[in-house]
């Protein structure tokens, strides 16, 4: 959402989405949520799965679809991703064939998309969370923020990019909490 607030400013970012398996990450035994039955496959898989199948419709639709779906999730309404009516209503919302995406749901292929993004984040750059920005240099970096405000949005990606992705020497920044996030929202 901060990508979207962003743009059009004239600082321009080109991002390839991926998917990362958020359940996945702290998971303890058993198999991978990709392996597992449908109703086993935690909390966060499913939205992976539709947006693998919105991009097959197109870029742009994609893009609608992840911005509505972010909305959804973030922007008060808390919709619950882990079934797929309110995925499907979304992307019929959006423009997109929800018939076809709800039998590219149950394509195999698509877990293996997710499966393999997941497999690279962790295993080739150390992806533990999301968002994780992985740039071109190879330089990559987790970021826990609250979305700016639209009218500071560019700037604090300028920043960010800036300051994350050419500066191999810059580790970690962590705000203490408590206070942490007073006065942020």
């Amino acid at each position: 959402m901060w990508l979207d607030r962003a743009d059009g400013s004239g600082f321009e970012v080109d991002v390839t989405w991926r998917a990362f398996v958020l359940d996945e990450a702290g998971r303890q035994e058993g198999p991978p949520m990709w392996e597992r039955p449908p109703g086993e496959r935690g909390r966060s898989l499913l939205s992976l799965l539709a947006a693998k199948a919105a991009l097959r419709q197109g870029g742009d639709l994609f893009g609608r679809f992840h911005m509505a779906v972010l909305a959804a999730r973030h922007d008060g309404g808390r919709i619950r991703l882990d079934r797929p009516e309110p995925l499907l209503e979304i992307a019929e919302a959006q423009g997109l064939d929800a018939d076809r995406m709800a039998r590219d749901l149950d394509d195999p292929s698509i877990a293996a998309e997710v499966a393999s993004d997941h497999t690279e984040a962790v295993g080739e750059h150390g992806v533990f969370g999301t968002p994780t920005f992985l740039f071109e240099n190879g330089q990559s970096v987790f970021l826990k923020a609250f979305i700016p405000p639209r009218d500071e949005a560019a700037e604090a990606l300028s920043h960010f990019v800036g300051l994350f992705a050419q500066r191999a020497y810059v580790g970690e920044a962590k705000r203490p909490q408590p206070p942490w996030p007073k006065g942020a929202v």
